[in-house]
């Protein structure tokens, strides 16, 4: 089961705040309100937030550009799910593109809105498990490499930084009571990272192993959120 979240909502319309708020409030969720994007600055900065549901159209910075500002910045740290009664697929496209997990069209129908939270939710939680187990296993490299002697750093960091651990800690934070589709994703995550990481981050190897095009498992990784990166080498970590 989805965990109750913070979750921040920015929006310039009164009516679609109140309406928000009181349906996720009524799920259990503490929520946060913001009528433009500097308010939803100020709130994101000074605030942890699990979610952030971002209208398009707003009098001061349009939610695109508000979404483009805080990737570039390094604050997309958080699902971003666009709003709006008036963008086109275009608009859409590009807001996915740029981070955004998903689009929601007003009016905004219950149904949608709450499954939508939901999938956001879950993606961000399997997320979390899994940096909580890289950091988990960062943290005992670092204990034990403290008290070992020079000869044996580069043989701890071999056995310490196990891909196949940090999968297993990142599956035990699993909600198998999600949807499927969700459960799915998650798993598939996990996999997919725990290949990446023992591939030492080459897609090439990556691509061999799981047997798919470069360009689908590109478009994959795109869709399931995940960041690739070149895993640093045992004489490096050692």
């Amino acid at each position: 089961m989805v965990r109750m979240a913070n979750i921040l909502i920015v929006d310039d319309e009164l009516g679609v705040r109140e309406l928000l708020r009181e349906v996720l409030e009524d799920e259990g969720h503490a929520v946060a309100l913001a009528e433009s994007a500097t308010q939803a600055r100020v709130a994101h900065d000074g605030q942890s937030h699990d979610l952030v549901l971002l209208d398009i159209w707003m009098p001061d910075t349009d939610g695109v550009t508000l979404l483009k500002e805080w990737s570039s910045l390094g604050l997309l740290t958080v699902p971003v799910v666009m709003m709006s009664g008036h963008a086109t697929i275009d608009t859409a496209v590009e807001a996915t593109r740029m981070g955004a997990f998903d689009f929601l069209e007003k009016p905004i129908a219950l149904a949608k809105l709450l499954k939508t939270v939901n999938a956001a939710l879950a993606r961000a939680q399997a997320q979390r498990a899994w940096r909580d187990a890289v950091a988990h296993t960062q943290q005992v490299m670092g204990a034990a490499a403290a008290l070992a002697t020079e000869s044996d750093v580069e043989t701890l960091a071999i056995h310490t930084a196990d891909p196949l651990e940090m999968a297993r800690q990142a599956l035990a934070g699993l909600d198998l009571d999600a949807p499927l589709r969700e459960v799915r994703e998650a798993f598939e995550r996990i996999v997919l990272q725990y290949q990446l990481d023992k591939e030492g981050g080459s897609m090439t190897r990556l691509a061999e192993r799981s047997g798919l095009e470069r360009t689908h498992l590109y478009r994959k990784i795109r869709q399931l959120g995940m960041e690739t990166h070149r895993a640093p080498s045992r004489k490096a970590a050692a």
